[in-house]
């Protein structure tokens, strides 16, 4: 990939974001800009377009979230084109949800243009190292969670103290909610627990990094990537 342009969408709702986005990537040696949109559908069409080669994505977006812009990508391309997320989101929901989308960086908003500048010249040098037409594989973690265990994982002797913010009362409440079989959405899974959906989404997050709900997607009614959780028994 060395002497070839890196061919990049930029995808952010706000004008004057990207006008100085654009301004910054035309100083970064090794880029071409091909467009910059504002709108999750604009970036999840172009993007689709394999000669696209980086998406520099953020995740406020008007008609949808850039989890879901990623979300699209990946079934449609897989792993043939690499997002990077620029944005002010920070929450550990939406970041847990873009690294496990393997986004090759996560830059929070506002930086510097020597930081933009940075990020990018080292994303470049990791890209001109990487074989040609080589998949991104999953880490060992990633396909020990995707494997279904055999057996039930063994209780712990003594109860695990949960991060501070949760309860214990409140975490039940939310796995009784959840069903081994049949996924559900975060509404669903808020209708049925009582608590809100900012508060389901919290302990969810929990859950799925303490292997005790499983995540997955699928299309919603107007082609929407849903995220899905169910109890993993």
């Amino acid at each position: 990939m060395n002497g070839t342009r890196i061919r990049t969408l930029l995808v952010d709702d706000d004008p004057a974001v990207l006008r100085l986005h654009s301004a910054y990537l035309r100083d970064v040696e090794g880029f071409e800009l091909v467009a910059a949109v504002r709108t999750g559908t604009d970036g999840a069409r172009l993007a689709a377009d394999t000669s696209i080669d980086l998406v520099l994505l953020d995740m406020n977006l008007p008609d949808f979230s850039g989890i879901e812009v990623l979300h699209r990508l990946r079934l449609v391309r897989e792993w043939g084109v690499d997002v990077m997320v620029i944005s002010s989101a920070r929450d550990g929901f939406t970041v847990r949800q873009a690294l496990a989308a393997h986004v090759v960086g996560y830059l929070v908003k506002p930086f510097t243009k020597e930081a933009f500048v940075a990020r990018l010249t080292e994303y470049r040098a990791e890209r001109g190292m990487r074989p040609a037409e080589t998949p991104i594989g999953l880490a060992q973690g990633e396909i020990d969670r995707l494997v279904e265990p055999r057996a039930a994982p063994a209780v712990p002797s003594t109860p695990i103290a949960l991060p501070k913010g949760l309860a214990d009362s409140t975490l039940q409440t939310i796995l009784a909610a959840l069903h081994p079989t049949t996924p559900a959405t975060v509404q669903a899974i808020a209708d049925a627990s009582g608590a809100s959906r900012a508060t389901v989404r919290r302990y969810l997050g929990y859950l799925a990094d303490t292997g005790q709900a499983a995540v997955s997607h699928r299309f919603g009614a107007r082609g929407r990537p849903e995220v899905l959780y169910r109890r993993v028994a």
